[in-house]
């Protein structure tokens, strides 16, 4: 079972999981066209991340933590509408978001996640 710590609606402080189950954790996942905006490449992203998950047999329920890296951080706001709506209720994990350079300068969002696969 995942307890989550001072959860909110975008993240929570602190997971706590039992160790019987397997961690599953991605690569920084970025979007397939990067000539998309902010909003689509987030999407883009995140379905990426969704359908990884559901390859290792688990789902975004099972989130633990996620690791964001934007180029600019002025994208922030819509990334994270983005990601509001894409996170199940109740189920933020642990989070950071930085402002970071890209392998690629088209690029304006790159994510990754570790989850727990009962």
């Amino acid at each position: 079972m995942i307890t989550r710590i001072q959860p909110g609606t975008r993240l929570s402080h602190a997971v706590t999981f039992p160790l019987s189950g397997t961690l599953v954790m991605t690569a920084g996942e970025v979007a397939d066209d990067p000539e998309a905006n902010i909003t689509v490449q987030t999407e883009q992203t995140l379905a990426k991340i969704d359908a990884l998950l559901a390859e290792a047999g688990t789902d975004k329920t099972a989130l633990l933590s996620a690791y964001v890296w934007l180029p600019d951080i002025g994208d922030f706001e819509a990334m994270n509408a983005v990601w509001d709506a894409w996170l199940p209720e109740g189920g933020a994990p642990v989070r950071a978001c930085v402002e970071a350079r890209l392998a690629d300068p088209r690029l304006k969002v790159e994510i990754q996640v570790t989850a727990l696969k009962a």
